[in-house]
């Protein structure tokens, strides 16, 4: 195979990126200039960018963002953080743990780590910064806890890589997805406990009591969305398409019918959000899967397999560089285009040294959820600074010791694999 090829695929690909084209019209026409040149018969990819979107599993997709859009619509965030505060709100620094834990929840509803921070950190960030939190703090400390968004299932990006795989088994990736997740945040609230203890941030106020069974009782109905659409798919009533539609159901119900908070002609907006950012999703996997198919033509995963094994025969050493592949592809590239990209290529490594292709994927969205609060592009970092009113150098550099504690997660995530395939083996035998 000419080497020429590969140039010609790869060159064009990062001139493009640089020249700030769209993602996924960048690979579109990465693979069409590949194909002119190696005289591929054009229709064959469109015929791969078609057959990219004809999977039923990409269905769960629109159904999941609908009712992560509705929920964050109605007002669910503010009755979430509620629910943490009583929980986890008394103690010292108790409302940064209440951020962080009222991420978890909210993750396991939307699966977005933007929409996660955009939500949260709307109420959260001004409310710390009343209650004598720096500025800095309540900003990465919202901005990293988002990244459990992606992790706790469901999560749509779980379903996007489940495609690029080509065809893992979503309900055994969304639940290899909860420990790790779990793990996040339990290191997250560490680092945060820490932190508040040292720079002496004030406890949690009090909550009346006659408030709480109403707190409680608003933030399980949000929250048994998570265990129908789970509910369904672990005891097999369900395929994931079918869970996420039900669960879409409830939320309209739950949010229109119970909480109220916003009336039905808001509906209108609530789509028209959910077609923007399903466009862009399929859009980049029906391109990704023509990008995909230019690389396997021209054995780039072999050689990229090759080049790494190649550097040391140790598995150890193998997972090292993959992590630090995926933590710099982060920084300078989004969640989704990364996943459709770097799975193809870097899977094959990944089964090469012993890696199960479960505990690679939620290996490879937790790297990718970091590469969302890094600069230059981590965009969830800029929404977080943008709400915080903080220039990107100072929230970055706040976010040092949580970058620490996130690397410990990911390091146990890499090289403790029961922590990914415990779940998945008691579920899906």
């Amino acid at each position: 195979m000419n080497d020429m090829e590969i140039y010609i695929l790869i060159g064009s690909f990062v001139l493009l990126l640089i020249l700030r084209f769209p993602i996924a019209l960048t690979l579109i026409v990465s693979s069409l200039l590949t194909g002119l040149y190696m005289d591929v018969h054009l229709a064959s990819l469109i015929q791969k960018i078609v057959g990219g979107l004809n999977s039923f599993s990409l269905l769960a997709i629109p159904f999941f963002i609908l009712a992560g859009e509705i929920m964050n619509e109605g007002g669910i965030s503010r009755r979430l953080i509620n629910f943490a505060n009583v929980i986890i709100g008394k103690i010292r620094g108790g409302l940064a743990m209440v951020n962080v834990l009222a991420s978890t929840f909210f993750g396991g509803i939307s699966g977005s780590a933007l929409a996660d921070t955009s939500s949260i950190g709307s109420v959260m960030i001004p409310m710390m910064k009343k209650q004598g939190y720096d500025a800095d703090y309540s900003v990465v400390v919202t901005v990293s806890s988002s990244a459990q968004g992606v992790m706790i299932p469901p999560s749509h990006n779980m379903i996007i890589f489940s495609s690029a795989a080509g065809g893992v088994s979503v309900g055994a990736l969304f639940m290899g997805g909860l420990l790790p997740g779990l793990l996040l945040g339990f290191v997250l609230m560490i680092i945060t406990y820490v932190l508040a203890v040292k720079r002496k941030y004030p406890k949690g106020e009090a909550i009346d009591k006659k408030e709480i069974p109403k707190i409680l009782f608003d933030g399980l109905l949000g929250l048994f969305t998570i265990v129908i659409i789970m509910g369904g798919i672990l005891t097999g009533m369900f395929t994931v398409t079918e869970s996420a539609a039900i669960g879409t159901l409830y939320a309209f119900i739950i949010t229109f019918f119970v909480y109220r908070d916003i009336k039905i002609t808001r509906m209108g907006i609530i789509l028209k959000n959910t077609f923007k950012v399903l466009s862009m999703v399929l859009f980049l996997v029906g391109a990704s899967a023509a990008f995909g198919h230019m690389l396997a033509l021209l054995k780039v995963p072999l050689l990229v397999s090759e080049l790494l094994i190649g550097i040391s025969p140790s598995p150890a050493v193998t997972i090292l560089m993959i992590i630090i592949i995926l933590l710099l592809l982060g920084m300078i590239m989004d969640m989704a285009p990364l996943i459709l990209i770097a799975t193809p290529i870097l899977l094959p490594v990944a089964m090469e040294v012993g890696m199960d292709p479960v505990h690679f994927g939620v290996l490879l969205i937790l790297c990718l959820a970091i590469g969302l609060i890094t600069p230059p592009v981590g965009t969830v970092l800029f929404v977080g600074s943008a709400i915080g009113r903080l220039p990107i150098e100072k929230t970055s550099k706040g976010l040092i010791p949580f970058y620490a504690a996130m690397i410990v997660a990911v390091l146990i995530v890499a090289y403790v694999p029961s922590v990914s395939l415990y779940l998945p083996s008691v579920f899906f035998k």
